[in-house]
């Protein structure tokens, strides 16, 4: 996500951030470093303008200059700057109580993601406690409604395809549907095509008007940069929208829809996705993506992760083992099983302070997971609950079946090995500072 703005900001970050003092000089070199970083991003002129002029004059004051510690009073203009520039504040979606239907009107460009976000959608408000429908009202692309039920079933979301080749009879009848079998939510998946086109826009304007939407999200596809934003203002216009969703944010190495579309349109990015995955689309938080973005990382949203993927008691249960050395493999399976959940490696590295851009992907290759899992579930499960019967023959067999090496085989035992006895003395320490600090009181 970023990459290459999150690098270049991370280094600006690091040579102003530390200085003890800072001159005019300084400052303008800084924020010219930044200008040339997002106009490299394609972040639309007039945003960079304003955000380099604001930036400087709040920069060059005494405030900065004069302070205890300017080069961070710097970087927090910068961040501030940053968080006004993504929007302020995560914005949620204004729907009404579980008493009456609300309906969430899906707009989006053929190819932009739409009908795999209406899913994604339909997931989150799901696991929100929302009885959600899916309306599958786009007859344009042959394979949508299809798609759209393939995903539902997925998911365990129920998906309305109707019948005949109205669009706007399909949503009446969901609607009607809804209102009957008790659905508080109705998320309508609309008719997209290639590009903005006058037949899209009545059909769309009429859909509008019929469904009478709590929310109306555009689906944007962030790798078309300064295209999305040029979309967002047609759909804007002459439909109306309360807000984005931004699709393929995680392929988006430049970030320019991203920090465009508050400043033009007004209008706020509410979700972002992150992955394909049904469960890959994340509220958007601007405070959090501006942290990552200077290279702060962002330690909220990992502990988030790692409390979706864990609860409280299975991480006691899992400590006692540590502790007892009944770590297994069988265990090790399941925590790297946890992690792929949370996302992939380089996403996770980017969330920590002062990782993002400092690990290059050879290095992150070099403990890619899924050669490990591989190895791991080509053992048997007595194997994996008593690694020490793992002699040369069973590891021939295990290399075979995993498609890697006897030497890749032994070399995950010997670091199970290692990690066991680290993980002993993580736990032993603990304790002991546990016990410490509770006779010192």
């Amino acid at each position: 996500m970023l990459e290459k703005l999150t690098q270049t900001f991370g280094d600006i970050v690091r040579t102003i951030g530390g200085k003890s003092t800072i001159s005019e000089k300084n400052v303008e070199e800084a924020v010219d470093s930044i200008k040339m970083a997002l106009l490299e991003a394609d972040v639309n002129l007039r945003v960079v303008r304003r955000f380099v002029n604001a930036t400087i004059e709040e920069a060059k004051g005494e405030k900065v200059l004069r302070s205890v510690d300017p080069g961070q009073q710097f970087v927090k203009i910068v961040y501030d700057r940053m968080v006004g520039l993504l929007g302020d504040s995560r914005q949620d979606l204004v729907l009404r109580g579980p008493d009456v239907t609300s309906v969430v009107l899906l707009l989006g460009l053929q190819g932009s993601g739409k009908t795999t976000s209406a899913a994604k959608l339909a997931l989150f408000l799901k696991g929100k406690g929302r009885r959600v429908l899916l309306a599958a009202c786009d007859l344009v692309r042959p394979a949508a409604a299809d798609q759209l039920a393939a995903l539902g079933a997925q998911i365990g979301v129920e998906v309305f395809r109707g019948e005949g080749s109205d669009p706007l009879a399909i949503a009446r009848a969901a609607l009607a549907k809804a209102k009957k079998e008790l659905y508080d939510t109705v998320i309508v998946d609309t008719t997209g095509r290639m590009q903005v086109d006058e037949a899209m826009m009545v059909e769309l304007a009429r859909m509008r008007d019929l469904c009478k939407p709590d929310e109306s999200l555009l689906v944007a596809d962030s790798m078309t940069g300064q295209s999305a934003v040029d979309i967002a203002k047609a759909f804007d216009e002459r439909i109306g929208i309360s807000g984005v969703i931004l699709s393929k944010f995680d392929s988006d190495a430049r970030g320019g829809a991203a920090l465009s579309l508050k400043s033009i349109t007004g209008k706020p990015i509410k979700f972002v996705g992150v992955s394909e995955r049904p469960d890959g689309l994340e509220p958007f938080y601007p405070d959090r993506v501006a942290s990552r973005i200077l290279g702060m990382g962002d330690v909220v949203s990992l502990v988030e992760k790692a409390q979706a993927s864990i609860d409280k008691e299975e991480a006691e249960a899992l400590e006692q083992k540590m502790a007892n050395e009944t770590f297994t493999l069988q265990d090790y399976l399941d925590q790297l099983r946890r992690v792929k959940k949370m996302g992939s490696m380089k996403s996770l590295v980017d969330m920590i302070p002062g990782m993002a851009g400092q690990i290059s992907d050879e290095q992150l290759d070099s403990v890619d997971t899924k050669y490990e899992e591989a190895i791991l579930q080509s053992m048997t499960r007595k194997e994996r609950l008593n690694h020490l019967i793992i002699g040369p023959t069973r590891r021939s067999r295990i290399a075979r079946g995993s498609g890697t090496s006897v030497a890749e085989v032994s070399r995950l035992l010997k670091k199970f090995e290692k990690s066991r006895l680290m993980m002993k003395k993580v736990v032993k320490n603990k304790k002991m500072a546990a016990k410490f600090m509770g006779g010192a009181r």
